[in-house]
């Protein structure tokens, strides 16, 4: 089959499918709220030579870092992947983001002329409430990687079909809640052999020539695409500097930096200025950095072109090593993944928005708002661990207002059904709202964040990762900042005690605690400040 247009269409199609049927086999099957509910997982496809060709449109942060995770299981087992095994992994610094993150890779292989070939490979990557540490949920202040929880490397799950039980058993014993554990990790393991079996199917149909044929296409296609999106750019240097709040452990402000260099259809992003490596836990693994840059560059692209490892191809990554966003072993990353990811972002944009004032919309709130809470269950006697991140404000854009209460840029998650939560676990949620009037105003208003009360039922120990509570989401173009964030505890569910943006507090029944998200920057100055 030759490679045209429609052809290209047809596999792109197809292997997107398979990775949004891994997806729906993972969700339906998984036994967390957080996998099942939140839907915090991806799946992705993989070329034999583990470039990835297709991705579902799960987490960017996880699909930006995954070819990470299968470069780490190639480089382990070079030549010694066989049909039926599985790989997992979570180590950040050995393929990984962050340690609840764990991922599955296994290599597909398919009947070519009477003998076995390697058609690529399937991988997947869930977040795990809990993976032992020194707090509940295993995103705790550390300040170093041994603190957040087990750490895995590139280690054989399955063999040639048969699982390592074994591994399970040690991943479980080392979680507060080894039920969900098994539970998710047996899901993941059914998403990927969903996966493989699709992906044999493909290639019984087509061919594994033209199957493998239509990979390379796809990623020279995309390359092709983000270099026109690139040509588009104003030729210059645009560079950026902002802050994050704190590390958790400092009250000291950690500067991103960034330039971006265009030059014809390729870009140079170099983040030479960046903070040194912190002693919280905010550092981000470098296939994390890469992951905000790649979100960054598809953003620009038409929503219908090709998501994967082909955007890289135009792009030059440069980040120090021992820097924020490229840390050295084993400094603490918990909050690198999910926090700094979406800091790294703010940044980006705003250094493309110079040159593209027309095309970038503003700030959004820029935090995933990490609430997690463990305990026991008085009911259920057992321990108990809930994760969430929280909506906010989505920058203004520059033809229409942002919008309110919405997971933006590096997290696609939905949020955790109230009958949900409330069944699960020890908790009620007292209160659910759009925070009316924290998003910046404008010619476009920045979208509101949103206020979330969480009652206890039962005494517990809460983690609060967030940004934005000190420097607001800025405007573009004349629009206003929107509205920090705040985090509070109502002691008693009265008493009203301010909490940092990353802070452990333990609680008691009968408290709350309120996250009151950030908004979203206005674009283009309001109408009375134009005539004015």
């Amino acid at each position: 089959m030759p490679v045209d247009p429609i052809s290209l269409e047809v596999f792109k199609n197809m292997f997107e499918s398979v990775a949004e049927e891994m997806g729906v086999a993972l969700q339906r099957t998984a036994y967390s709220p957080n996998i099942k509910e939140r839907r915090d997982f991806s799946c992705a496809i993989f070329d034999p030579q583990g470039n990835m060709v297709a991705q579902a449109a799960h987490q960017p942060v996880h699909l930006g870092a995954m070819p990470a995770s299968v470069e780490a299981a190639l480089q382990e087992f070079p030549n010694a992947l066989n049909a039926g095994d599985i790989v997992i992994l979570n180590d950040p610094y050995l393929g990984g983001t962050h340690l609840p993150d764990i991922t599955m890779v296994a290599p597909v292989y398919a009947n070519h002329n009477g003998t076995k070939t390697l058609a690529g490979f399937v991988a997947n990557r869930g977040h795990h409430a809990d993976v032992g540490g020194m707090t509940p949920g295993s995103l705790p202040l550390s300040t170093e990687l041994y603190q957040e929880g087990t750490i895995i490397p590139p280690i054989k799950l399955a063999r040639r079909g048969r699982m390592n039980n074994e591994i399970i058993q040690l991943i479980c014993r080392n979680s507060r809640t080894p039920d969900e554990r098994k539970g998710d990790l047996a899901a993941q393991t059914a998403a990927i052999r969903v996966g493989e079996l699709r992906m044999r199917e493909v290639t019984e149909r087509y061919g594994m020539s033209d199957t493998l044929e239509h990979m390379a296409a796809l990623l020279d296609y995309t390359e092709r695409v983000t270099r026109r999106a690139i040509s588009k750019i104003p030729d210059g240097r645009y560079e950026v500097l902002d802050y994050m709040d704190d590390d958790g452990l400092t009250q000291e402000l950690v500067p991103i930096a960034v330039a971006i260099t265009v030059t014809g259809d390729e870009m140079s992003i170099d983040f030479t200025g960046t903070s040194p490596q912190r002693p919280g836990c905010i550092n981000a693994p470098v296939s994390v950095t890469t992951s905000a840059c790649l979100y960054v560059i598809r953003c620009l692209l038409d929503e219908n072109a090709p998501a994967n490892q082909g955007c890289l191809r135009p792009l030059h990554i440069n980040a120090p090593r021992g820097s924020l966003v490229n840390p050295e072993p084993q400094r603490g990353v918990a909050a690198g993944n999910v926090e700094t990811s979406q800091r790294i972002t703010d940044v980006l944009f705003a250094a493309l928005a110079q040159a593209l004032p027309n095309v970038i919309p503003a700030a959004s709130q820029g935090t995933m708002n990490n609430m997690i809470i463990g305990g026991h269950d008085p009911v259920r006697n057992k321990p108990f661990v809930y994760y969430e991140t929280i909506a906010g404000g989505m920058g203004a854009r520059p033809d229409k207002d942002g919008i309110s209460g919405i997971h933006t840029h590096m997290t696609n998650t939905m949020n955790t059904p109230v009958e949900a939560m409330e069944f699960a676990f020890p908790i009620r949620l007292k209160r659910y709202a759009i925070r009316r009037g924290s998003g910046g105003d404008g010619k476009y208003k920045g979208g509101d964040g949103v206020i979330r009360d969480v009652e206890f039922l039962a005494p517990a120990r809460v983690t609060l990762m967030s940004e934005r509570r000190k420097l607001p989401p800025p405007g573009y173009h004349g629009g206003h900042h929107g509205e920090t964030g705040e985090n509070v505890m109502l002691k008693g569910g009265y008493e009203e005690i301010r909490l940092a943006g990353k802070e452990l507090v333990d609680v008691e029944a009968g408290d709350v605690i309120s996250v009151r998200t950030p908004g979203a920057g206005g674009w283009g100055a309001p109408e009375d400040e134009q005539s004015s």
